[in-house]
């Protein structure tokens, strides 16, 4: 027998072992497996689409319209100080599923315009001495979820003013673009500019009023539409006591929740802003036609 059979008898030993090995159950392949790895909700996210048009894009909200939206970019930035990671994700997985295309923590871009503004408008809510308003385009008006927000507008010479959004801005209004009250426009600029670029974001302000509930005038305990007012952030949902439970009611856009078949009306109602706080207005609020009824509840600051 030679040498080279020996060989040749032995390797195939070899390789015969080797496989029984690789086929032994429990058996690592060595095969990596990725990570998917999830945002966090640690950091503040701003947009910064350029004024020439270009800009970096990592989410965009759908426009219902073909002109170009304010499109904000995420940047995740750590924090000094994270409750838990899953904790993070959880809030603001909330977030993320209650607010509409006006987020916290996101800078949008745009151009304001001013016109005479009373406070009243599409929001339906009435006019008052504040004059620091504006009017949101309708795409970022969201068939009325921005009523009621607040928004700190900045102009490109450093100058803010802080507005509370009580109408619509339709036609011509692009997305990012926010109709002033003349009075708020003048602290950004002269009146004489007419039209200017701007940055603005979503503000929780301090504030010692707490939120008022008004029935719509025609409201019978068969038929309600039922609005809030002086909520400090945006509105998310308004639910009634329906049985052992809560029913949802939906929002029209002149921002008036509506009880078509009369469930809930003149009874509990529970508020939710895009934070995910609720609140209850726990004392059953008598049906009262286009009266303004005060509550002992606000939210949170943020």
């Amino acid at each position: 027998m030679s040498k080279r059979w020996l060989f040749l008898s032995a390797a195939a030993v070899l390789i015969v072992v080797s496989l029984a090995l690789v086929l032994l159950p429990g058996h690592d392949s060595g095969e990596d497996v990725a990570a998917v790895s999830e945002p966090t909700a640690s950091g503040s996210a701003t947009n910064s689409p350029s004024v020439s048009g270009t800009s970096s894009v990592s989410a965009r909200p759908t426009a219902p319209s073909k002109k170009p939206s304010a499109t904000p970019t995420h940047h995740a930035s750590a924090t000094s100080a994270v409750p838990s990671p899953t904790k993070a994700r959880q809030q603001a997985s909330t977030t993320a599923s209650l607010a509409g295309r006006i987020r916290p923590g996101v800078t949008y871009r745009g151009v304001a315009t001013f016109y005479d503004a009373d406070g009243s408008g599409a929001c339906l809510y009435d006019p008052s001495s504040d004059v620091l308003t504006g009017a949101m385009n309708t795409a970022d008006y969201e068939s009325s979820k921005a009523c009621g927000a607040y928004v700190r507008v900045r102009a490109a010479s450093g100058a803010t003013v802080t507005v509370r959004i009580t109408n619509e801005c339709p036609g011509d209004c692009a997305p990012g673009q926010i109709d002033l009250s003349a009075q708020a426009f003048a602290k950004l600029a002269s009146p004489s500019a007419g039209r200017i670029p701007i940055t603005w974001n979503l503000v929780s302000p301090s504030t010692s009023d707490t939120i008022s509930i008004r029935y719509k005038t025609g409201s019978t305990r068969y038929w309600c539409g039922i609005q809030a007012i002086g909520h400090r952030n945006p509105l998310a949902r308004l639910e009634v006591r329906a049985g052992g439970g809560w029913r949802q009611l939906a929002r029209a856009d002149y921002n008036y929740f509506l009880s078509e078949d009369g469930t809930g009306c003149g009874g509990e109602i529970r508020l939710t802003d895009i934070f995910g706080e609720q609140l209850t207005v726990g004392d059953a609020l008598p049906v009262r036609p286009n009266v303004t009824q005060p509550t002992r509840v606000q939210f949170a600051r943020h």
